[in-house]
């Protein structure tokens, strides 16, 4: 297994973060301070410009680049690199003035004023023209420099527009998707329920708030074109830093699970992986190993998009940020906690927002590595000066992968349809908690399993997981199947293969589209429950699950059953089943239930699947990257006390002490061990 190294230029893991000497180009003492206090934090690289547009280009056609060469030869000259932003995430206030069409129109047809960031419309000519302009200049200005190492596209895409434009544009890509064809969008939509046949494409509008919004075909539709919208814009930015330095990647910063875009999708556009980092630590709800274990749930949806290559941490919190419901300090310990989960999660970078806190505007309070008190000596400085110490010697890591052998299925065109959807209860739908909940689950177990699409390459996998698989895109039944068949090990929940990719519902019994064979199970009817209703499936050892929020009630064909209701009028009827196919297995759960009580379920598939599991104290996190060299297995401890894990051999990079068979975890310790 060959290391694949983001950027050899640094040849190890990336330290640093956003900087924004814009701010700052009236005090050159405090530039010069900088670069000082970088090098003693062990800074490697910092993102710049990415909202620089206004000091770019103060009036159109009026360009100044020199102060932005003098940051970047300054910082080379001492060893750091840097990450060039484009700034179209944030316009000038003449561009604006000049073109208003560049500004975005609302869900109520009313269009934006200036202000904020990511007010622009992505179909806008006069937008894309001046965005072109100002990105061919950067790149001939600074596509050469010695310290640049990664173009950084915009910043934190996001948002719709219901602009005249966009409109236009979303008409032209159903013509297109429906070969010209209104009567074959009619058909695919149940146009004909409360008589909303289109007799033209020209007709359609998309899902205005006081307009057509019953359409569940044409929601979902949208949502697919303002992905396709803003990756087609995207892709307009890339090629056009392309033409002129072809060899220098691409990022640009994803969201965790952004609602608004199907990074699947976007990502096919872009060299690296990279995404911004904001858990809510120590909060009321849930303890820190919660937290930590969504966070590597992200982090894990990230190195899945592009499995064979590290993503990177493109903004965390050194200490707080200024936007949560309460703003609340990284705890002594967690800083270095997160950053080493990041890495040991895939990510070949820990870098922050921000580096130096502004004086004013939204974010002067927003957490950073230097605050207003301007020194080196802060709780703050000293962690982050801690991690970059730690990251210099785990530098053998970069490039090397995660190999996961297990997977679970979470698609955005299914997240958006069951959000949708006039099924189930309202408030308890909670398909991105479901997902979560039964991957911490296989967390819990140590065992790596990458969070995918229904698109993506199933051969790769031994097990897979698929909670509320409601919408089966063309082929994905006959993938499943063909998994099962060579072997591979099939969990599958309620609300299962419901609707095709147009959101119609399948005919003859779900899941549909050849499920039910493979499940060897028909679903009849699904109830959901209130919460205070109370049902439980009971299997033959006497085991019982508790059932909350929805169940489906079915006849079982040629499956095994393995679990059955205990209450309501469907008792004793089939709840979990369980049908071999050639040599693989596939399970269907017809109920919802907490993930915890599924585990011995997941420990049986797991040793079906010949995948191991590790014995792991309750609140450690494990985690492994391999190279050809080497094998590296990080163990993350939670809690606020010490545990102890045993089985453990090799040596502890970060404290060179060598570990033979049982290792101590102090309190938000983390241990790196090489073997």
């Amino acid at each position: 297994m060959e290391k694949n190294i983001l950027f050899p230029q640094i040849g190890g893991l990336v330290h640093g973060g956003d900087y924004n000497p814009e701010q700052w180009l009236d005090r050159p003492d405090i530039l010069e301070k900088d670069i000082e206090m970088m090098k003693k934090a062990g800074i490697n690289c910092v993102t710049l410009g990415i909202f620089a547009w206004s000091v770019y280009e103060p009036r159109e056609g009026e360009f100044h680049f020199g102060w932005m060469k003098r940051i970047m030869d300054n910082l080379y000259a001492n060893g750091i690199f840097t990450i060039l932003g484009t700034p179209s995430g944030a316009r000038p206030a003449w561009l604006d003035e000049a073109y208003p069409e560049a500004m975005r129109v609302n869900r109520q047809g009313i269009r934006n004023h200036h202000g904020g960031r990511h007010n622009h419309c992505m179909t806008s000519p006069k937008f894309r023209e001046k965005v072109t302009i100002i990105d061919k200049k950067l790149a001939e200005n600074f596509g050469n420099h010695p310290g640049l190492l990664l173009w950084h596209v915009s910043n934190e895409l996001g948002g719709e527009c219901y602009c005249p434009l966009c409109i236009k544009r979303f008409q032209d890509y159903l013509a297109e998707k429906f070969h010209h064809d209104i009567d074959e969008l009619n058909k695919a939509w149940w146009t004909t329920f409360w008589s909303h046949n289109y007799n033209s494409f020209d007709q359609i509008e998309p899902p205005f708030l006081d307009g057509e919004r019953s359409i569940m075909g044409l929601n979902l539709e949208w949502k697919r074109f303002t992905t396709w919208n803003m990756k087609e814009y995207l892709d307009l930015e890339i090629q056009t830093l392309r033409r002129e330095t072809p060899d220098v990647p691409v990022t640009t910063n994803f969201m965790q699970l952004y609602n608004g875009l199907d990074y699947d999708f976007l990502s096919e556009s872009i060299d690296i992986i990279s995404w911004d980092s904001y858990p809510r630590f120590h909060n009321d709800y849930e303890s820190l190993y919660d937290t930590m274990a969504e966070t590597a749930f992200h982090h894990t949806v990230m190195r899945s998009l592009k499995k064979n290559k590290p993503f990177m941490l493109m903004e965390s919190a050194p200490g707080l940020v200024n936007w949560h419901p309460f703003n609340k300090l990284k705890r002594p310990g967690i800083h270095m906690l997160s950053s080493l989960q990041a890495i040991a999660c895939g990510s070949d970078t820990v870098q922050y927002f921000q580096w130096r806190k502004g004086r004013g505007s939204f974010e002067q309070y927003h957490g950073a590595v230097i605050d207003h008190l301007g020194r080196d000596d802060t709780r703050i400085f000293n962690e982050v000066s801690e991690v970059g110490d730690a990251l210099e010697k785990l530098s053998e890591v970069a490039g090397t992968t995660t190999e996961a052998k297990a997977a679970l299925l979470f698609d955005w065109d299914t997240r958006w349809a069951i959000q949708d959807v006039m099924a189930l209860g309202k408030e308890n739908k909670q398909y991105e908690k479901v997902c979560m909940d039964i991957w911490k689950e296989f967390l819990k177990l140590g065992v790596e399993m990458d969070v995918i699409s229904s698109s993506s390459d199933f051969s790769k996998y031994r097990l897979i997981v698929a909670p509320m698989l409601y919408v089966l895109k063309k082929g994905t039944a006959a993938r499943l199947r063909e998994f099962v068949q060579g072997g591979g090990q099939l969990f599958a929940t309620y609300f299962t293969g419901y609707v095709d990719e147009n959101l119609l519902c399948f005919l003859g019994g779900f899941p549909g589209d050849g499920l039910s064979e493979l499940f060897g199970t028909i679903i009849e009817e699904i109830d959901t429950l209130y919460p205070s209703d109370r049902n439980r499936i009971c299997f033959e050892d006497e085991t019982i699950w508790e059932v909350r929020d929805c169940a489906e009630t079915m006849r079982v064909n040629d499956a095994k059953i393995l679990a059955r209701y205990m209450d309501d009028f469907y008792r004793d009827t089939p709840a979990l089943t369980c049908k071999k196919n050639g040599t693989g297995k596939a399970y269907y759960l017809a109920c919802r239930v907490p993930a915890h009580q599924m585990q011995p379920l997941f420990k049986r598939m797991l040793s079906d699947a010949e995948i191991e599991e590790k014995e792991l104290p309750e609140g450690v996190e494990y985690h492994m990257r391999a190279g050809a060299e080497a094998v590296w297995e990080f163990y993350l401890n939670h809690n606020n006390e010490s545990a102890k894990v045993s089985g453990v051999y090799g040596t502890d990079i970060l404290s060179g002490s060598n570990i033979d068979g049982n290792l101590l975890l102090e309190k938000y310790q983390a241990v790196v061990i090489r073997r």
